[in-house]
């Protein structure tokens, strides 16, 4: 089967942060507490960089949950912020489609915790009505790798599309000359590897002065 190639566009897509919760969190085991930390924020950063609408999402946080991790409600302050009673699947919420209808876009770019579950359970659900899914990957945890590569199977045997942070980054911005300082600054705080390579750049910028 081809599947056409849908870039990722800055100007149709909106993020959606899902369960991203101080309990769930602890479930997460096929990333290191201090990867998978780094990876959510930089995601976070990204659609705060592309002015991405985003959408945040709790499932039961007055229980063992527990509260969206205050880093991402810190950066969204006024994003909406849809808290579920009870509802697994984020989709059968009715406030939190409606909240993702109202942004007029059609391409979703998700994360959350489990990624069998909390992740892929919307993601089905959103190209069952004709949304443009894409996963990101490294910001999405679970129990285990076995775990996750069945989700990952389950959800690209559907359509979604499966991508990490540093990807979905790069082909919202498309172009370096877009901003060259300010995506390497992003790319920077979250890649300590990426520096050396802004720092080259900058070294020899300023030779050129």
């Amino acid at each position: 089967m081809t599947v056409s190639y849908k870039k990722l566009s800055k100007d149709d897509a909106t993020l959606l942060l899902v369960d991203h919760q101080s309990g769930l969190i602890s479930l997460v085991q096929d990333f290191s507490p201090d990867d998978f930390k780094n990876n959510v924020l930089a995601l976070a950063d990204v659609g705060k960089f592309f002015e991405l609408p985003t959408i945040l999402t709790t499932s039961f946080d007055e229980g063992p949950n527990g509260p969206m991790v205050p880093e991402i409600l810190n950066l969204f302050p006024n994003a909406p912020f849809i808290r579920r009673p009870g509802q697994i699947n984020a989709w059968d919420n009715e406030e939190f489609v409606q909240a993702i209808k109202n942004t007029g876009r059609k391409q979703l770019i998700i994360a959350g915790v489990v990624t069998d579950v909390c992740v892929t359970f919307p993601a089905l659900s959103a190209i069952e009505e004709g949304f443009d899914v894409f996963v990101v990957t490294d910001a999405s945890g679970t129990f285990n790798t076995t775990v996750q590569q069945a989700a990952w199977q389950r959800m690209s045997a559907a359509g979604v599309q499966l991508m990490n942070w540093f990807s979905v980054a790069c082909e919202l911005h498309r172009d370096w000359r877009n901003d060259m300082e300010g995506l390497g600054t992003l790319l920077s705080n979250h890649l300590p590897n990426y520096r050396n390579l802004m720092t080259s750049y900058k070294m020899l910028q300023a030779a050129k002065k």
